[in-house]
């Protein structure tokens, strides 16, 4: 190892996972690779194996560290409509923070489509007090997210005004037709 390299400090997987997401941030997904992040982590490469399998691996454990960062609501008897607003908002706050992350995991669905992840099972459990029937959950959060992901994916490509406040009142305008739409929808 370097003569930087460091010493007596364990290395963690929260840090593996904030430095790979940094990283992510600022070079995109294609630029992130185990001996790129061990050399930014100061840590001979194998080191990392401990810790991660694979690109991949790691690629999964920022979704889950994202998904286990993200704000969502609590199960505290509010009305399901301010629960899927803040779920949304909550998730659209997410991408933006990292629009690399999220731009390579919508070219990859299969890496965030475990549906045991808390912003699933919160999107289900809201789904569920809206009413929707159990047969119906899986399509429905579907439809959401791809609602969601296809404003998201119009921002970023430009096809929405530029400025921050407008594409985030535009992104409230989304929400109440979905919410609306939902509140009338008969299933």
């Amino acid at each position: 190892m370097a003569a930087s390299a460091r010493r007596g400090t364990p290395l963690t997987i929260e840090e593996i996972s904030a430095t790979a997401l940094r990283m992510v941030d600022e070079g995109g997904v294609e630029g992130l690779s185990m001996r790129k992040l061990a050399a930014e982590l100061r840590v001979n490469p194998m080191s990392l194996y401990h810790h991660v399998e694979s690109k991949e691996a790691l690629i999964r454990l920022l979704c889950d560290t994202a998904d286990a960062r993200m704000d969502l609501p609590a199960d505290d008897g509010s009305p399901w409509q301010d629960q899927l607003r803040q779920l949304a908002v909550a998730y659209y706050r997410r991408v933006r923070a990292h629009p690399a992350m999220f731009t390579y995991l919508h070219h990859h669905p299969e890496l965030v489509a475990d549906r045991k992840l808390a912003l699933w099972q919160a999107l289900y459990r809201i789904l569920r007090l809206a009413g929707v029937p159990e047969p119906e959950l899986r399509r429905t959060s579907d439809v959401l997210n791809a609602f969601v992901s296809g404003f998201v994916i119009a921002e970023a490509q430009g096809l929405l005004p530029d400025d921050p406040e407008e594409a985030e009142r535009g992104f409230d305008t989304a929400i109440r037709v979905i919410i609306h739409g939902l509140a009338g929808f008969s299933w």
